[in-house]
């Protein structure tokens, strides 16, 4: 029998940010904490469709850099040192790796079905 969740709480995307430290580079140990939310369902739609450019003469074409501005604009709360959004979009590439393993992945959901996950 199929029992109605009780703590509607439990339906909500979580509101406290988890910190990650990300390392500067591979010949230190300095690192960049990073806050990083977790997006309520409407937000993963959104990062979905930031990726689909539709053009006349091009038709469709995913734009991944879009979707990652996009999602480094809205799940990161905040960063020590503190950088604005621009400056997160300027990350070098070592820590820009490691910022695209710690932001929510929207495309987890689609590929865990495809996948009988």
């Amino acid at each position: 029998m199929e029992k109605i969740v009780s703590d509607k709480n439990r339906l909500f995307a979580a509101v406290e940010t988890k910190c990650h430290h990300l390392k500067v580079d591979d010949k230190s140990d300095d690192i960049l904490k990073v806050w990083v939310k977790e997006p309520t369902w409407l937000q993963v739609e959104q990062a979905l469709s930031s990726i689909m450019k539709m053009d006349a003469q091009n038709g469709m074409e995913l734009d991944l850099n879009a979707m990652y501005k996009f999602m480094a604009e809205n799940f990161v709360e905040k960063t020590e040192p503190s950088l604005s959004g621009l400056e997160l979009l300027r990350l070098s590439p070592y820590i820009g790796a490691q910022l695209k393993e710690i932001l929510p992945n929207p495309f987890m959901d689609i590929l865990g079905d495809d996948m009988g996950n």
